[in-house]
């Protein structure tokens, strides 16, 4: 389940990026502070099966406590307000945000020992790696 996602992870590699953040809307001002930021993403897990995701930059730091399968509103990194869903399928942890009529999808899964976020609006995916802190 989740447990293989807990830890603090290190942003080593972003492909694609830019264009991603362009198709959900970034401004080019926040595109450009978003393209320098290498965020830690610590995540943990509760006692009551609450899930924590913190995104970590010098820039802001962003959280989101969530259950699987639950929808809650987020507020995101780039001020959208969005309805989210997090599931787990197949291993992934299944990221769905929809937002004025736009829906984008991140997909977290670990391969090789590395955490892998496909970020996917439409015909536009965006990869990111990260690696685990020791």
């Amino acid at each position: 389940m989740v447990e293989q996602f807990i830890g603090t992870w290190t942003l080593t590699a972003s492909e694609n990026f830019d264009e991603y953040m362009k198709a959900i809307g970034v401004s080019f001002a926040t595109r450009q502070i978003g393209n320098m930021a290498k965020p830690n993403l610590v995540i943990s897990v509760d006692d009551t099966g609450l899930v924590s995701l913190m995104s970590e930059t010098t820039f802001k730091t962003t959280e989101i406590k969530f259950k699987l399968n639950e929808e809650f509103d987020e507020t995101t990194a780039d001020c959208r307000k969005t309805k989210t869903i997090i599931t787990f399928e197949n291993g992934k942890l299944v990221q769905q945000q929809t937002w004025d009529g736009k829906k984008t999808t991140l997909e977290r899964e670990i391969q090789d020992g590395k955490l892998t976020a496909k970020c996917i609006m439409e015909d536009v995916v965006a990869v990111r790696t990260y690696e685990k802190k020791a």
